[in-house]
């Protein structure tokens, strides 16, 4: 046990000293190059990302339709957290976002049942009436 220990503590000094030399590295970048050392270190520096900054959050209106429909009183929405118990209802709608909007046809129904699977214990049937119900509303 002592061993182990001891390659731990070797692990992590190890960790530290290369990030330590990377902010030494960029550090010298940036005494030898001024302003311009960020270009070495951020892709598409005189692109739009200012302006597109935040397009791609989770904050839209079906992340938002997600949140509002977990807590409602709808039968569905009861049903999950029933099942879902102690899982964080933000957890949910963050990766129920995610599927219904990356997933198309037959892949975001699979999707939609392998995040019910992991997050509660669900029958069979049960989980594929609550998976279609929730695709069907939100599709």
């Amino acid at each position: 046990m002592v061993n182990q220990q001891e390659m731990n503590s070797i692990t992590q000094v190890d960790e530290f000293a290369e990030i330590l030399a990377a902010a030494r590295r960029m550090q010298q970048d940036w005494l030898e190059n001024g302003l311009n050392f960020v270009h070495l270190y951020v892709e598409d520096v005189d692109g739009d990302w200012l302006e597109t900054w935040g397009d791609d959050e989770i904050s839209n209106s079906l992340f938002d339709a997600i949140k509002e429909f977990l807590v409602s009183d709808d039968d569905v929405a009861v049903k999950i957290r029933y099942y879902l118990r102690d899982e964080s209802l933000f957890d949910l709608a963050v990766n129920l976002e995610e599927s219904l909007r990356i997933y198309r046809g037959d892949e975001k129904l699979c999707a939609v049942r392998d995040i019910l699977i992991s997050n509660g214990d669900i029958c069979h049937q049960e989980l594929f009436d609550l998976a279609n119900n929730l695709v069907d509303r939100f599709s």
